[in-house]
């Protein structure tokens, strides 16, 4: 009998020690299926004006979730209907039960990258994610990122770092 335990005992371990293997197989195969699907969904990207035709003509299908970290810049401006939830918290359980999953989900951030964070996360729960490409900055004339981004265009336009390409590319 103790050897029979000792068999149910090694075979019991050797299951529970495998299983974050097995997890983490399951969850990069997940993650690699709804990447593998972004490019024939234009990379989950919208188009400010896409949106702003959408509250013009006042569809009900879709909600506006500004993912900016500063509540202030969210009170000092938003879109019309927005949602202030910061991107680090999209996916917290109390905001998810905020988050209709029957609707497209439009997240903006200040230049659209911050916002890529939640989406992806979104698309992995089964939402219908997006955001609006170059963010906040695409949305309001003279946005003080938008400044921040032209700054950064500008002062690459300067530099002279390498690159490379393969000759393939050439």
């Amino acid at each position: 009998m103790k050897k029979l335990q000792r068999i149910l005992l090694l075979c019991l371990f050797a299951i529970f020690t495998a299983l974050p293997v097995f997890a983490e197989d399951d969850v990069a195969k997940k993650m690699s299926e709804v990447l593998m699907k972004a490019p024939e969904d234009g990379g989950w990207q919208v188009m400010s004006d896409e949106v702003y035709m959408w509250i013009k003509t006042k569809k009900t299908d879709f909600v506006v979730i500004d993912t900016r970290p500063d509540r202030d810049e969210y009170k000092a401006g938003h879109i019309p209907g927005a949602l202030h939830i910061p991107y680090n918290t999209v996916l917290n359980a109390e905001n998810l039960k905020n988050i209709p999953k029957d609707k497209k989900i439009v997240l903006v951030c200040a230049t659209g990258q911050l916002a890529n964070l939640p989406a992806f996360g979104l698309r992995m729960l089964g939402y219908d994610a997006y955001t609006i490409a170059f963010g906040y900055v695409a949305w309001i004339k003279d946005y003080f990122g938008g400044e921040a981004m032209k700054s950064i265009v500008n002062k690459a336009a300067e530099r002279n770092y390498p690159i490379e390409q393969t000759k393939e590319a050439k």
